[in-house]
């Protein structure tokens, strides 16, 4: 039986992939980049509840803006903003340094929270 769009299936959905990604870090044999990839579909999840009736192109497209921009603005090294950083929830969600390869994650992320959508909601 097939899921229907719904905020609360999609809470349900984000917040799993928090402790997941939360689990992630907790765990030494699990690459980094599999929490990268974990927080791009928490992004995607958390657009796609923001934005229910949007097109699948436009929450992906928000959730790329998204996650590039935080990469991005991790180049951004003022003092004020690397205090934020050492906190738990700059930490989390603005993360530490820039990386490539986490550009790469997010792409990889967002590609597979759409895929299992629409499998799901087929």
């Amino acid at each position: 039986m097939p899921l229907k769009k719904s905020r609360i299936y999609y809470g349900l959905v984000f917040f799993f992939v928090i402790g997941l990604g939360i689990l992630s870090r907790k765990i030494a044999i699990i690459p980094l980049c599999f929490g990268d990839l974990l927080y791009a579909v928490m992004i995607y999840v958390l657009v796609r509840m923001l934005f229910i009736d949007k097109k699948a192109l436009q929450i992906i497209l928000i959730s790329f803006l998204i996650c590039y921009s935080i990469e991005f603005f991790q180049l951004y090294q003022d003092s004020w903003i690397i205090e934020v950083r050492k906190t738990l929830f700059g930490r989390y969600v603005l993360g530490q340094g820039f990386l490539w390869s986490d550009l790469a994650a997010y792409t990889f992320g967002v590609a597979i929270a759409f895929i299992i959508e629409k499998i799901t909601l087929k």
